[in-house]
């Protein structure tokens, strides 16, 4: 059974935008789309917010409503909607877990007791073990014309990379788009090599030759997986973050991975994550490590 696209509502800009984003990429994979909408009852001094009852009434209506764009827009799209009163965060991860992918606004408050704040939205990708995929208001559906890229970030061993590559690869296919794969690298401190890696990089003929060939044998697998898929094969000197965001300008997609870290102060998604969802200017999709 394939998975569905699921996309988180609140009835702001930023989350219709994800709602368009996930029913068009629900029709390239022939996959449903899912809409789900937390909800909980509006007791603010000063807000005239009604009876229970009414208030459900009114929080469905309007997810009807935005449902129901997207699906005069989409003939053929299955849709299926599930408006739930509870914790935001717990919502969104229990549905993530049974989605392909979960598509979810960048930020805002909206008129439906938006959930996708910064701390929420924070939750949710730290805490997801399916692809979140970030849509910023004002997408639009010709930034996924053709000539745009897929831009996803590689590093460490193949295996490192494997989840947010074989995204990637996928995402470019359904999408007739080519795949741009970004290795950045730095120098580290002399006492960091291992007479091994030592030897390793004699062999490779230097830093930067051993960061090409790093980068080529991990898209191998996916070059033999996806042949008609285009791969520019990008290496560059500096931050990983600073080196996607220097590229994510023609893209259409930004593809990064994440390791989920726990703290005193709760989960986090990793700076390279962090900076590119701030500061990209095209959705971005944050694929967790197996």
């Amino acid at each position: 059974m394939t998975r569905p696209i699921t996309a988180g509502v609140d009835g702001t800009d930023e989350s219709l935008a994800a709602l368009a984003w996930a029913a068009r990429e629900a029709v390239r994979r022939d996959a449903p789309l899912r809409v789900v909408h937390a909800w909980h009852f509006q007791t603010r001094q000063g807000v005239d917010a009604g009876d229970r009852a009414a208030q459900e009434r009114w929080v469905r209506e309007s997810v009807a409503d935005a449902v129901r764009t997207v699906a005069e827009r989409h003939p053929n799209l299955r849709t299926d909607t599930e408006v739930r009163e509870g914790d935001a965060p717990a919502v969104l991860l229990e549905e993530a877990a049974a989605a392909g992918t979960l598509v979810l606004g960048s930020r805002g408050h909206g008129a439906l007791v938006g959930f996708l704040l910064g701390s929420v939205g924070r939750q949710v990708i730290a805490g997801s073990e399916r692809p979140v995929v970030l849509v910023r208001a004002g997408d639009r559906a010709d930034a996924e014309a053709a000539g745009r890229e897929v831009v996803v970030g590689q590093q460490g061993e193949p295996q490192d990379s494997a989840d947010a590559l074989g995204f990637a690869f996928e995402t470019a296919a359904a999408r007739g788009a080519a795949v741009r794969a970004v290795r950045a690298w730095t120098l580290p401190p002399v006492f960091a090599y291992s007479p091994g890696s030592m030897r390793l990089l004699d062999e490779a003929g230097g830093l930067e030759p051993y960061e090409r060939t790093a980068l080529s044998e991990a898209l191998e697998p996916w070059r033999k997986r996806f042949p008609e898929v285009p791969v520019v094969e990008h290496v560059e000197m500096g931050s990983a973050g600073q080196v996607l965001l220097s590229v994510a300008g023609g893209a259409q997609l930004v593809v990064v991975g994440r390791r989920a870290r726990r703290t005193a102060v709760g989960a986090r998604i990793g700076s390279v994550a962090h900076g590119v969802l701030h500061h990209a200017p095209c959705p971005v999709a944050v694929v967790p490590h197996a």
